[in-house]
């Protein structure tokens, strides 16, 4: 993780978000490389984060270690929201950077209360909670009710990097619904297809469109 001081970028940023006219000293550029772990489920937070640029998967672990992704941040957002409106001081959920990760932090000890009496920020808080909710409910009909292969499909789009796929398999298949052994099979035929193909350091992607066509579309 890298970190600098906001540019006048990250303040017109902030605006939309109904923040502004506050003395944002104590704010702060985050910068994280793919793979690198943004929040830990568990462990103390103290920083409140707008997303700038990048894309980043949040998961949830069961008691039996395994991950289920939740949702995805592609270049927007707000991470930390549920914690700042619940005054929890523990990160909800684990965050991990897909791809190279920019984003605001604002210290909850020095912007909470204000960012509370913020009914811009507030209306905007309200907006995006309300998308995550609807994003459950879609990912609810999307486990129950689309095949193993557009799934599968699905999942390797949205977390794919540079065409290639790597994700732990084994915490796939637990967030797609389906056992190790079924989606391997699914993975080998794709690879079969020759819409994948297996390399060292994951699963190179041979022909989007393909794989594009295979997914659910509404995921």
């Amino acid at each position: 993780m890298q970190s600098s001081r906001l540019k006048n970028e990250h303040l017109k940023r902030l605006e939309g978000y109904g923040i502004k006219n506050m003395i944002l000293d104590a704010g702060l550029c985050l910068r994280f490389k793919a793979g690198e772990t943004i929040f830990n489920e568990g462990m103390p937070i103290s920083y409140f984060l707008i997303v700038v640029k990048g894309r980043a998967k949040v998961c949830t672990i069961a008691k039996n270690g395994k991950d289920l992704v939740l949702c995805y941040y592609i270049s927007d957002g707000i991470i930390g929201d549920i914690e700042l409106m619940t005054n929890a001081s523990i990160a909800a959920t684990s965050v991990i950077a897909i791809t190279d990760f920019e984003c605001i932090a604002l210290p909850y000890k020095e912007y909470a209360v204000d960012l509370k009496n913020n009914l811009a920020f507030l209306n905007r808080l309200g907006s995006e909670l309300s998308i995550k909710l609807l994003y459950s409910s879609k990912n609810y009909v999307f486990t129950a009710l689309y095949s193993g292969e557009e799934r599968l499909c699905s999942y390797i789009l949205e977390s794919s990097h540079n065409n290639v796929f790597n994700d732990v398999l084994t915490d796939v298949s637990s967030s797609i619904g389906m056992s190790y052994r079924h989606m391997f099979r699914l993975l080998n035929q794709l690879c079969t297809d020759r819409i994948l193909d297996k390399k060292d350091n994951g699963y190179l992607i041979l022909d989007r469109d393909e794989l594009i066509r295979r997914s659910a579309d509404s995921f």
